[in-house]
């Protein structure tokens, strides 16, 4: 390499391409049909994407639910995990056929300034799952220890959080793969124990599923489906599913293999994410039948007559009861005896657990990705959850448990606000035929995927818009919604304007406009062969420096 030329390093951003990666191998099969020795060495990146629809953000958005509409938005849970399954496709795809993950292909194709704006949104996001983090590990270790661990010191313990996955890390992928499996397993049992506990009504259920209609239901439960859109699909997963599955060993020269990662981490997805579905149908099963039409009143007699030490948190009167991950913990433990109460709060620490590690290597490749800079794992983890406990420490001491379990609302609607910042990324490149070459998606594909995220988009807007105008507190609050929402727009509106540069053809005038050249991107992807090339060699002249 020439002398002129800076050597890799961890500030060039050039590092993390000269060193050697550990991955897991792809076994060889004698036959051209299904391999199940295939499937499971593919099968990891899909379950730590699923983390993401068991966090604790969303299983407070499955209580709720069953608690406002019993089982009539079953059928919105199950289309919007189906939907996050599409965008996890797309995701994954362009992570397998590039060797690229989402954060790098945005800034390979993205100007500054929005590359920039769509980075802090993303970091946004990644600190508010954070945070759903810090909060649900601290009220399943308040529970546990039957109030003799006070909130703020929960929050403090997720500290150790920290420690425990950079320990883990050092084990190496597969084994930290297996920890995850075995925080899915202790959730399933978990919220399982609940569900045969309470004995929900199968019909109902089924009924609720097949049923894409909510009869005589109340304002508030239009509100709690937009609040499960918005809970699922989490914008920074697709950043997270496109860099976990560079982590198998695949062949990128070769278009066999290629539509063969494809199809199995597919596969695995597929799995995965009906695991989750799963464990979300039961939480909300396990709440409509038991909270449905209650009162404060009827738990409270109901937590008086077993003498559970947490009735006060329930007021006497007769408005419908409002509940939350501790609400619900105590509920249980008042009706089905206070081991149902106890198990519920392990399946919320093993949730709050695993998202807190999906949610540290989101941030890496988020942060490695749009500033092309790579930070020690230790330097990433310690950054996201200082800045994470802060507000969570300041609520936690200074208030009581109901505002800050409440916080999981307004966490998730503004992740939900950040879903453009991924979807219209990841439709703009896995519909680019310059960057995907024949694993472009066909025109079926596109009108689907661009349809799905108008609808989610506009939905998770809405529930935005309406939390900003119930809570406005003063001018200077509604001004600044103002100069942010303007921005917001803004960028919404080049991402558009690049997705629909990006599927046209190289004879297009659009494509060769001064304007779309200054603003948008000289270059609005590159050939496909150059992403067909290993990634993990060391430059060998200037120009590939």
């Amino acid at each position: 390499m020439d002398d002129s030329h800076p050597i890799p390093n961890e500030l060039t951003g050039l590092s993390k391409k000269s060193e050697k990666e550990l991955k897991v191998q792809i076994p060889e099969s004698n036959s051209s049909g299904f391999s199940f020795q295939k499937l499971w060495a593919f099968t990891g990146p899909g379950f730590l994407m699923s983390i993401a629809y068991l966090d604790p953000g969303n299983i407070e958005s499955d209580l709720q639910s069953g608690t406002t509409a019993r089982y009539k938005l079953l059928w919105v849970l199950m289309s919007a995990t189906i939907l996050g399954l599409v965008m996890q496709r797309l995701s994954a795809r362009l992570g397998v056929v590039t060797g690229l993950h989402l954060a790098d292909m945005c800034y390979r194709q993205y100007r500054r300034v929005p590359r920039l704006f769509v980075w802090l949104m993303m970091e946004v996001a990644i600190i508010g799952s954070d945070m759903q983090e810090v909060i649900g590990t601290s009220i399943a270790i308040y529970l546990l220890s039957n109030k003799m661990i006070p909130l703020w010191v929960g929050v403090l313990i997720t500290v150790i959080d920290t420690l425990s996955f950079l320990m883990l890390d050092k084990y190496g992928l597969r084994k930290l793969e297996l920890v995850f499996g075995f925080f899915i397993v202790v959730m399933s049992i978990s919220f399982g124990y609940e569900f045969a506990v309470v004995k929900p009504e199968i019909k109902e259920m089924f009924q609720g599923l097949v049923t894409p209609w909510c009869s005589d239901c109340k304002h508030s439960a239009l509100l709690q489906a937009i609040g499960i859109v918005g809970a699922i699909i989490m914008p920074h997963n697709l950043y997270l599913h496109s860099g976990l599955v560079k982590s198998r060993e695949v062949d990128r020269t070769k278009k066999d293999k290629l539509r063969e990662a494809n199809f199995y981490f597919f596969i695995e997805s597929c799995v995965a994410l009906f695991v989750s579905f799963v464990i979300n149908v039961c939480v909300v099963s396990v709440f409509a039948h038991g909270l449905y039409d209650k009162t404060n009143k009827d738990v409270l007699e109901i937590c008086t007559n077993s003498n559970n030490s947490y009735k006060d948190i329930f007021t006497n009167n007769t408005e419908l009861v409002e509940v939350d991950i501790f609400k619900g913990g105590v509920f249980l433990g008042c009706q089905f005896g206070i081991g149902a109460m106890y198990i519920w709060a392990i399946g919320i620490l093993a949730a709050g657990q695993s998202s807190t590690m999906t949610g540290c290597y989101a941030g890496q490749f988020v942060m490695e990705g749009f500033l092309n800079l790579q930070w020690s794992r230790w330097k990433r983890v310690g950054f996201t959850r200082l800045v994470a406990i802060a507000p969570t420490f300041y609520v936690a001491f200074f208030s009581d448990i109901n505002e800050l379990s409440g916080m999981n609302d307004l966490l998730n609607a503004v992740m939900s606000l950040q879903l453009p910042f991924a979807t219209l990324p990841v439709i703009a490149f896995t519909s680019n035929p310059r960057i995907m070459g024949e694993f472009t998606n066909g025109f079926g594909n596109i009108i689907t995927t661009i349809v799905l995220s108008v609808v989610i988009i506009s939905i998770n807007v809405f529930f935005v818009i309406y939390q900003t105008i119930n809570n406005l507190t003063s001018n200077w609050y509604l001004i600044g919604v103002i100069a942010y929402s303007t921005i917001y727009l803004l960028m919404c509106a080049y991402l558009t304007l690049h997705l629909v540069i990006s599927m046209l053809s190289d004879s297009s005038r659009l494509r060769s406009n001064p304007f779309v050249i200054k603003f948008i991107g000289p270059q609005i992807g590159q050939n496909f062969s150059q992403h067909m090339q290993t990634n993990s060699t060391l430059p060998r002249n200037a120009e590939e420096l």
